[in-house]
């Protein structure tokens, strides 16, 4: 197994192990930019829960296919756990709890059902309770479900692009009591549906 590279103790010292170019970027959740790579580095060392929200902060244009400029998506209470070399990024079933004072029935009914890993990250670097994970395959992604949206309403058969997607930093910041990472998102595909012919200026890749 491979061993971790350690974190600084001083919290404020930017990871020698990288080239932060543009620095550590603190508050909730902090994080750092990497120019070099096009990247955001994650370090955790909140492992309580939070809430974890989608959104759609550009539209497409078009009313028919529904997705419009500030859509909110899913939002999830989730939590960060350390197991072995990964972070993983757990969603508990709040659906099902048990309101009770005794500890083994409420983790009777945690066991009975199922929770959702939405997410593994492996750790690149730790300190203490504190890790690194590079977590830009999981900003870099179509979390509010673009691709089904259009083929769901025939727009036509899409993908992700990463070639042409990369972090929007201008709205990629931290505040004293939530963390906001902007991506930009790029589709391509075959046979655009007429909605998207309408409002799109190339919709064919």
């Amino acid at each position: 197994m491979r061993s971790a590279r350690k974190l600084p103790p001083n919290p404020q010292t930017i990871p020698s192990s990288k080239n932060f170019r543009n620095g550590k970027i603190s508050r909730i959740f902090d994080f750092y930019w990497d120019a070099a790579e096009g990247k955001i580095w994650l370090e955790i060392g909140n492992w309580e829960e939070f809430l974890y929200l989608v959104s759609l902060p550009a539209g497409v244009g078009s009313n028919d296919i529904g997705l419009d400029r500030g859509q909110i998506g899913a939002r999830r209470v989730v939590q960060f756990r350390r197991v072995g070399p990964k972070a993983l990024l757990v969603q508990p079933n709040y659906d099902y709890r048990a309101d009770s004072p005794n500890l083994l029935e409420r983790k009777a009914v945690e066991e009975a059902f199922a929770q959702s890993v939405l997410w593994g990250f492996e750790v690149a670097a730790e300190h203490g309770e504190r890790v690194l994970v590079d977590a830009s395959d999981f900003f870099l992604r179509d979390a509010h479900g673009v691709i089904a949206r259009l083929k769901n309403t025939g727009q036509g058969d899409y993908r992700l692009d990463l070639s042409r997607s990369a972090f929007y930093l201008p709205r990629t910041k931290n505040f004293p009591k939530n963390s906001e990472v902007e991506v930009t998102l790029t589709f391509t595909g075959e046979a655009p549906g007429n909605y998207l012919r309408q409002v799109v200026p190339t919709p064919r890749r």
